[in-house]
């Protein structure tokens, strides 16, 4: 939804109390649809949004989005908030068969076009730029786009005085939401019938935790930052709308969460309206027999790590929207991520995680974001803590099970899931080549992103880049 262009960004107070009302009511409406037998139904499918920066050709940002995006002609790619990003939207595919090979063909084939439209430079996955400066967070780097203009309108609504960012020793004061665009992700979607959604998405909130361990690849933020993954912080704080006077409500925007989902789907839009105001007031006035169009709406509006998605299409449906693995390092390094999400939430959602201690969980994601296979974290049923690494590798047959048993070919599943043991047991994440590979190019940071482009562009899987 967040995805189309608006007809205007100013809204006045009025449009803002009756898309409150709208909402509010179509809470109502969704709780009905999905109560209703057999709602929903249907195979289960993956499908997947890569983030992408643009860079010229000494590998600093280059913000022309736009004419990349004219030139390709693709429905897939979309512009993204920042004039140096561009989001392409991946065809989703059955989880039986063969999906991890599908998808990482698929991602391999829209980069390289992506990079080959780019005059004068490139396109690569990576989840920070290391060549960002502040200098390229201004207004002026936004995309020429009503939608984001209004979402950063509605956020200034909310929060009059500057975004404080701070990360480690590093502290920004920014206007806007700019910042947002220095974070680049890959988004993985699972759709689930309503009945099951309650135990995939709690699934989902315990397994980020060692996949993110994993999967790091964003440790330069404006130099080297201690974290493996600096943007779950910078995202964290850079679309942060609480002020004073909003404090007192736990999460942010962005959020992790607070607490496992216990009756389904409409639990967590119910805390959206509840919880949180409208930023984007966009008032619809032909919507369709399935859809809630002002709801799901409001919903891109609060980006949880993993949060619910409610699709009209096909009569209508739910999706499980994973948000929090960043892009790159390449398109083996992508499928095989997803391979190991996927298959680690199945396999957990064959059991009721309400009786864990939610903190478990919330803590296991936080240090995974920081330290990487060197975290130390927890699991159900395992006593103690236990370093990433050694969770990882116990925890790959149990993701392969979850896989299986949903259809997926044993070849598919074993090679992408061959690649994640591969990394962990070599330690060679995409944060820890990035660091090395700074160290051994003496912090130029330009050579460090043109040489992970050439990788990237490659297709070989990070653990065997030299």
């Amino acid at each position: 939804m967040m995805g189309q262009d608006l007809d205007k960004e100013r809204f006045t107070e009025e449009e803002y109390l009756r898309f409150g009302e709208r909402i509010r009511g179509q809470l109502g409406t969704l709780r009905e649809m999905l109560g209703t037998p057999g709602f929903g139904q249907g195979p289960v499918t993956i499908g997947a949004e890569l983030e992408l920066f643009l860079v010229d050709e000494r590998g600093r940002p280059l913000p022309r989005n736009s004419e990349v995006r004219e030139a390709l002609g693709d429905p897939r790619v979309v512009l993204e908030l920042g004039r140096y990003n561009l989001e392409v939207n991946l065809t989703p595919t059955t989880l039986e068969g063969k999906p991890f090979e599908l998808l990482g063909a698929e991602i391999q084939d829209t980069v390289s076009k992506v990079d080959a439209a780019v005059e004068g430079g490139g396109a690569l996955p990576i989840g920070i730029l290391p060549t960002l400066e502040t200098g390229d967070f201004t207004v002026g780097a936004m995309s020429d786009q009503n939608r984001y203009r209004a979402m950063s309108r509605g956020l200034r609504r909310l929060r009059l005085e500057p975004f404080l960012v701070k990360i480690d020793d590093l502290e920004l004061s920014v206007e806007d939401v700019i910042l947002e665009s220095a974070n680049t992700s890959w988004q993985v979607h699972i759709r689930t019938p309503p009945e099951r959604f309650a135990r995939l998405f709690n699934a989902a909130q315990l397994a980020i935790g060692p996949v993110l361990a994993a999967c790091g690849n964003s440790p330069i933020f404006l130099g080297p930052r201690k974290w493996e993954e600096t943007r779950i912080a910078l995202m964290e704080e850079a679309a942060d709308d609480r002020d004073v006077a909003r404090l007192e409500r736990r999460d942010g925007r962005v959020t992790f969460g607070s607490d496992w989902v216990r009756e389904g789907a409409i639990e967590l839009f119910e805390r959206y309206v509840a919880d949180y105001e409208p930023i984007v007031p966009d008032l619809v006035d032909d919507a369709g027999p399935h859809d809630v169009p002002e709801l799901r709406l409001h919903q891109g509006t609060i980006w949880q790590w993993n949060r619910p998605v409610y699709d009209p299409a096909d009569g209508g449906h739910l999706r499980i929207e994973m948000r929090a693995l960043p892009a790159g390092p390449s398109c083996a390094d992508m499928a095989a991520n997803t391979a190991f999400l996927v298959g680690l939430t199945l396999s957990q959602a064959e059991r009721d995680l309400t009786g864990y201690r939610f903190a478990e969980a919330y803590q296991n994601f936080y240090r995974a974001a920081m330290h990487g296979l060197d975290a130390k974290l927890s699991w159900p049923g395992w006593d103690g803590e236990h370093e990433a690494a050694d969770l990882v590798l116990r925890l790959l047959p149990e993701a392969r099970e979850g896989l299986l048993g949903a259809g997926v070919a044993p070849s598919d599943a074993d090679r992408a899931l061959e690649i994640m043991e591969q990394r962990t047991r070599l330690r060679r994440t995409g944060a820890v080549w990035q660091r090395e590979t700074l160290e051994s190019f003496g912090g130029d940071v330009e050579r460090l992103v043109r040489r992970y482009r050439e990788l990237a562009l490659s297709g070989l899987p990070v653990h065997m880049w030299r």
